[in-house]
């Protein structure tokens, strides 16, 4: 690995990523030293690192790939910055200036997420017109919402277009989390109960379960776990098909929506991108129909997927196809997992809600960090739900929508922000 030369920066971020024993950090050590160490290396074969999917599509040509990605440097490790299944690693390059690594590991420590692009830089966020500011983006619409959560409601700190339904991406699964949470709490289901894999739920990737054989029976815990830390979109499908889609319906309205018609029906991922991406009819369709007319097409394409992601590309949330809410929307719906997990004597809901941050979190400040993020073609939103030390409950809730995909971004922008907003202290005054 490249050394880290003068200064205590990088010396701090070798030292971080040298004291990661974790299969993620023994992935960031490999990739790095790809990158950094004096030739490729000799395991730079990424067959047996890689799921399958990703393997196929860039096997052939990694020598390449690592050559060109070889040439931006030499490099130097900036800094290291682990979170749950990611990693982050900022490159410091001699020739191209700062770059970031970015690595996503599957359930069983495969790298499915494996990209370098030139470092995001977020600015300093000391007020909410600084954040307003940032936001700002030629051919993008936003959205932003921090609210400090009371007996009786919230406060506003800050919103703007708050009340703007707009598509959420995977935030839907939230509600599947609530549906899920009311079934375990009323003895409908246990978390040790079992779901079944089957081909007609089987979705795209996020997630790594729908690499499961036919007839594999997974824990409703297990399940659960994948559909919100790795956003896992065949294990949401699972879910809401052994609740039923009016359950989640329930739900919805349960957790106060401002216009449950708008998720009514509650399509599953797997149905979204076959309306969106499957025949161009379908979402036309799907745009001009009302509640009845949308689950009789939703009926129609009961069957085993037939989109591939590489078929996924141009925005499709403008004929209504994602899952529609505004950001008070959000916050009614985290504030209703923060209750459930109160009354979930197993501790099984708070576990799983506070898995994976989306951030690196102050635990002198936080005692507790709720945490998802949605995305699809032209969409990206993330939302945290934490508390302080003190017992207060702060919501933030940050969104993007977009005619094309390349005015939003891959989302590090947005997490970005949140992470200056919620560092800044703005939160707490």
């Amino acid at each position: 690995m490249m050394t880290e030369g003068a200064g205590s920066v990088p010396s701090a971020a070798l030292a971080a990523l040298a004291a990661d024993a974790s299969p993620r950090g023994e992935a960031a050590r490999w990739a790095v030293e790809l990158l950094t160490g004096p030739d490729a290396g000799p395991d730079a074969d990424p067959g047996g690192r890689f799921v399958p999917a990703l393997a196929a599509r860039i096997a052939p040509d990694f020598a390449a790939l690592l050559a060109r990605w070889r040439a931006k440097g030499p490099f130097l490790v900036a800094s290291y910055q682990p979170v749950a299944h990611k990693a982050w690693v900022v490159l410091a390059g001699a020739g191209e200036g700062r770059h970031t690594l970015s690595l996503t590991l599957d359930s069983k420590g495969l790298i499915q997420q494996f990209t370098l692009q030139p470092e995001v830089v977020t600015p300093e966020i000391p007020t909410w017109d600084a954040l307003e500011e940032a936001l700002r983006t030629p051919g993008v619409e936003t959205s932003a919402l921090a609210a400090r959560l009371t007996p009786e409601g919230y406060d506003v700190l800050h919103a703007s277009a708050a009340e703007r339904p707009m598509p959420a991406g995977s935030t839907n699964k939230l509600y599947v989390m609530r549906a899920l949470a009311h079934a375990i709490d009323s003895g409908a289901l246990t978390w040790d109960d079992e779901i079944t894999v089957r081909s007609a739920l089987r979705s795209l990737p996020t997630g790594d379960m729908q690499e499961l054989p036919d007839g594999t029976r997974v824990s409703v815990r297990e399940t659960a776990h994948k559909m919100i830390v790795l956003s896992d979109n065949t294990a949401a499908d699972l879910v809401l098909d052994r609740l039923g889609r009016a359950a989640v319906e329930d739900a919805v309205a349960d957790s106060g929506h401002h216009d449950p018609v708008l998720l009514r029906p509650f399509a599953t991922s797997r149905e979204i991108f076959e309306l969106g991406w499957g025949d161009p009819e379908l979402r036309k369709r799907w745009a001009t129909a009302g509640e009845t007319g949308r689950r009789a097409l939703l009926d129609g394409i009961d069957r085993p997927l037939t989109v591939r992601l590489s078929d996924l590309g141009e925005t499709v949330h403008q004929f209504g196809v994602d899952w529609f809410m505004n950001a008070y929307d959000v916050l009614g719906v985290l504030r209703g997992l923060a209750a459930d997990s109160e009354r979930d004597a197993t501790g099984t809901v708070e576990d799983i809600m506070t898995a994976y941050p989306g951030l690196v979190v102050d635990r002198d400040r936080w005692t507790r960090a709720y945490f998802k993020a949605g995305s699809a073609p032209g969409v990206m939103m993330f939302c945290w739900l934490l508390r302080d030390h003190a017992g207060d409950t702060y919501v933030l809730v940050l969104r993007q929508q977009a005619d094309e995909q390349k005015y939003v971004g891959d989302g590090l922008f947005l997490r970005g922000l949140g992470a200056r907003v919620i560092e800044s202290g703005l939160l707490g005054r």
